[in-house]
């Protein structure tokens, strides 16, 4: 019997915590091909997604994925989210949450020799696709971007900001 992953489990926690303790919750993810997500707010292949409440629609936070409804520049968009691919969930007022290594995404694996069920084929299919929308240099409230890679100290002061370390 395979090991069941503890990481969906630990992404629901944190979540609850967050939310509990009225703190943001976001999400840093790996963005591959079998992710859903506005393209015009990935980079570096990463996009960080505001997950509170507010910001989201019809959150559902299963063992394989992590789908819900967002508006991005007042466009309602679905994301798809496979848990493999999340990188962190942490809270964005004071940066606590749980870092998790990425080294083989969703898109890296193979299909699954079984047809899928009736459940999943309910669910929106993962495949990366252009969002069709304009194309703005400010991002919405429920989106904001990983730092530079440039590996300085973060600054002392302002925002909080996650940084991984590997």
């Amino acid at each position: 019997m395979p090991d069941i992953s503890t990481k969906p489990y630990l992404l629901r926690a944190i979540y609850e915590w967050c939310t509990d303790s009225g703190y943001t919750p976001y999400l840093a993810v790996k963005v591959d091909a079998a992710t859903t997500v506005p393209m015009e707010y990935v980079k570096k292949g990463e996009i960080i997604l505001n997950i509170s409440y507010g910001a989201t629609s019809g959150l559902k936070m299963d063992n394989d994925a992590i789908t819900f409804r967002a508006r991005f520049n007042g466009v309602s968009r679905e994301l798809y989210i496979p848990v493999q691919n999340v990188l962190a969930i942490y809270a964005n007022e004071n940066g606590q949450g749980m870092a998790f290594d990425v080294s083989t995404t969703a898109a890296d694996m193979a299909p699954p020799a079984s047809a899928p069920s009736s459940e999943a084929a309910a669910a929106p299919g993962p495949g990366l696709s252009a969002v069709p929308g304009k194309t703005s240099s400010a991002p919405s409230a429920e989106v904001s971007h990983l730092p530079d890679g440039d590996n300085e100290p973060p600054k002392k002061g302002g925002r909080p900001t996650l940084t991984r370390i590997k």
